[in-house]
């Protein structure tokens, strides 16, 4: 296998985007992943693409990205895999560069969640998803499912809802000053607490807001990576794990195998460990999700996670932070673009170009889980050698 490398990245704002549709995010993100290429991009060059889609309301997903971007000569494949969905079109692109098919591809991911009701977006994705229908009408929608996990987490570990206001706390204000954020606010410790319920222990504050948007990255195989940049951002480690869709035959609720599973393989592949990571998008569509995912990915021992919240250790400064970009609760989730733009924030941060930059940062994680906790992937990079 070749290795391959991100060489242009770039994002639209997570914003409610009433007055765009997915026709005019789609190619927002390409022209800022382009024109982010240090030696420029000729179109022709690229000769797959894949996109990353939850849904689309505008008519066939792989369509619409060939139509919108002008790429009808070249092969075009939709990926869908819930809140991974971003994460496996860049696994998939990547397996197909490695595999010398291709030597230049696209890689995009995008969701206009705004355009959709809840209840009908639920439905239609999660229900029809999992080939039954029993739990949703009866209210198990992802809020609700995610709280079984993190509730008994909270009974299990010294956890409490004071650390995941300070993770809400902690992401609203990375995302201050992130311009693609749609939640660019701080908040309080008392404020993340006193928000209204939305499913406990879940208060408004603890949970990701829906919206549009669209993120791209260029990837290239070492053999061409010099035509693009001399500062390539490499791909190390992919990882996709999976876990049982029905609680009830879930043995402990107060951990993702899925995550485990995909962590274990992304590092496997890089060669590398937990330790080795210096900057980290990690998903907390729920803020509980995020202290949980500091165990599963191997960032703190069993039922630890809060201390590395309450030490300040996940932000900006710390020894290990985390959603520097504000992450899916300030930045926003449109889930087939999500693990994309997580991608993007890295590809910034391991080139030293981000907003809230992290100091020295050379290797980088990026997760996601959803299903909502049946499937998790991981991504590792690591940044150029200049």
């Amino acid at each position: 296998m070749r290795n391959v490398a991100i060489v242009g990245a770039g994002m639209t704002p997570f914003a409610e985007h009433f007055t765009l549709g997915i026709k005019d995010l789609l190619p927002m993100a390409f022209s800022e992943c382009a024109a982010s290429i240090d030696k420029g991009l000729d179109k022709s060059d690229l000769q797959a693409a894949w996109f990353g889609a939850m849904g689309t309301p505008d008519g066939f997903p792989s369509g619409i990205l060939a139509d919108t971007l002008g790429l009808a000569d070249i092969p075009v494949t939709r990926i869908e895999n819930s809140c991974a969905t971003g994460h496996d079109a860049v696994r998939n692109a990547l397996f197909g560069i490695a595999s010398g098919a291709f030597d230049v591809a696209v890689v995009v991911g995008a969701d206009k969640l705004r355009e959709s009701a809840s209840k009908d977006m639920l439905w239609e994705w999660e229900a029809m998803a999992r080939d039954m229908a029993w739990d949703y009408p009866l209210g198990l929608v992802a809020p609700a499912g995610f709280a079984l996990h993190v509730r008994r987490y909270l009974h299990e570990s010294p956890a409490t809802r004071e650390h995941m206001a300070m993770v809400a706390v902690k992401n609203h204000l990375h995302g201050v000053n992130n311009p693609k954020a749609c939640k660019r606010f701080e908040i309080t410790i008392e404020e993340a607490l006193n928000a209204p319920t939305i499913v406990t222990p879940f208060s408004a504050y603890d949970c990701a807001p829906q919206s549009d948007g669209a993120a791209a990255l260029v990837l290239a195989a070492e053999d061409v990576v010099e035509r693009y940049t001399d500062r390539p951002v490499w791909i190390r480690g992919v990882g996709l794990g999976l876990d049982s869709v029905m609680h009830q035959h879930k043995r402990d609720m107060t951990s993702f195998p899925a995550t485990v599973r995909a962590a274990k393989q992304a590092f496997s592949m890089a060669g590398m460990t937990p330790s080795d990571v210096d900057v980290a998008e990690v998903h907390d569509f729920f803020t509980g999700i995020e202290l949980i995912s500091y165990e599963d990915l191997g960032f703190a021992d069993r039922f630890e996670g809060f201390k590395l919240i309450e030490s300040g250790a996940t932000g900006i400064g710390g020894s290990i932070p985390v959603n520097p970009s504000g992450g899916l609760i300030a930045k926003g989730h449109p889930p087939g673009a999500t693990g994309v733009a997580q991608c993007v924030e890295l590809f910034e941060q391991l080139r030293g170009d981000a907003v809230n930059q992290v100091d020295g940062a050379r290797i980088g994680l990026a997760h996601n889980v959803g299903g909502p906790t049946a499937v998790a992937a991981v991504t590792i990079l690591e940044g150029p050698n200049v």
